[in-house]
């Protein structure tokens, strides 16, 4: 009985325990409803899809006038995070793990998350403001994290990554920082939306604050998306599952206090019907995201500790958005194009065989 009492009172990090990750949930869904109260789009007020494609747009890298600007919340994740880590000492330079293959991912999670309107914790937002085509996004995000642990189970992997140099660790905190100047100095060649969801946004400190708090928690809590629903089904664990849970009734609860809940399917917020496209991109969404070993919230926050490979990701997902811009494979609240439709399936295509190529299925087909 004494054994069993000092196992129950062993002490676990705050962060690591279920109460932090429900507190980090709970603010980070507190936070996104403030945000559209200060001004980013409803039901957007974190979206790492968008926010980049928002970038990509101001960058230049797309000519889409309606989202384009510098989304301070970006910048924040990624300070937040590396500020966190390099106090917290788990700041290290690595990469090297199939960095071009990660690249095409990132841009393959891109138009899925294009298509279906959102990343996976813009889902969880839009689930939290009554909008009922996120929930068959839900299950197409799970179906799709539940493709990606049929090949982990298969042997599938990226390879091991190394230690590299420091500065390649201080890229993408210099990135953030860089996009941070841009936005202040507002120089002629960066371009900002006058209408449109571009042009909705909280004011830039108060933005790049959140970004911050956000990116610090995620970083002690390993938040993530996918990670919540993989480690439930794989090893029955529900830590992060339940941050994920956290966000969803926590931004219910402030959309209803604010007024901008609205349970249904027509008329939400920068957002289409197509069941079976939402189905499509979401499924994209999460079996590319398991294979890269993380959504795309927690693939900054890795590019944030020094992981060069989650920055070629970030930088693959950036790419992916001025391609979807520029041969109009984004989604718009009328419907998925064709052009979107058809893109969504060559990466299913391309996703297969990047999975099966790396799995223990041609290994052990080498062998004989």
């Amino acid at each position: 009985m004494e054994k069993e009492d000092m196992v129950q009172n062993e002490k676990v990090p705050f962060f690591e325990s279920k109460k932090g990750i429900i507190l980090t949930g709970s603010v980070v869904g507190f936070i996104a409803v403030l945000l559209v109260a200060l001004g980013n789009p409803k039901n957007m007020g974190f979206c790492i899809a968008c926010f980049e494609r928002d970038i990509a747009g101001a960058l230049g890298l797309h000519r889409a006038e309606i989202v384009q600007y510098i989304r301070p919340e970006i910048i924040g994740l990624i300070l937040g995070a590396f500020i966190c880590s390099v106090t917290g000492r788990e700041f290290q330079s690595k990469g090297g793990s199939s960095p071009i293959t990660r690249f095409f991912l990132g841009m393959a999670v891109m138009v899925g998350a294009l298509m279906f309107l959102g990343c996976p914790l813009r889902m969880v937002l839009r689930i939290g403001g009554g909008d009922l085509n996120a929930v068959v996004g839900l299950v197409g995000f799970a179906a799709g994290i539940g493709v990606g642990i049929l090949f982990l189970n298969k042997g599938f992997t990226l390879k091991r990554n190394y230690k590299t140099s420091s500065f390649d660790g201080y890229i993408m905190p210099v990135f953030a920082l860089s996009l941070l100047a841009l936005l202040i100095i507002a120089p002629a060649f960066i371009f900002f939306s006058k209408e449109g969801p571009g042009s909705m946004y909280a004011p830039m400190f108060a933005s790049l604050a959140a970004g911050l708090v956000v990116g610090a928690l995620a970083q002690k809590t390993r938040l993530c998306m996918v990670g919540g629903m993989r480690d439930k089904i794989m090893f029955n664990e529900n830590y992060l599952l339940l941050g994920f849970i956290a966000i969803i009734v926590v931004t219910a609860a402030g959309n209803m206090a604010m007024g901008n809940f609205k349970l249904g399917f027509t008329e939400q917020p920068i957002a289409h019907t197509d069941g079976l496209w939402n189905f499509m991109g979401m499924l994209l969404v999460g079996w590319g995201s398991v294979l890269l070993g993380g959504c795309p919230l927690r693939q900054l926050i890795l590019s944030g500790e020094g992981n060069s490979d989650s920055a070629v990701t970030v930088m693959g997902m950036i790419a992916g958005a001025a391609v979807c811009h520029n041969f109009a494979l984004a989604s718009s609240g009328k419907g998925p194009t064709a052009n979107g439709q058809t893109a969504v399936i060559i990466c299913l295509v391309m996703l297969l065989i990047l999975s099966v190529a790396n799995s223990d299925l041609v290994k052990k087909n080498n062998l004989r």
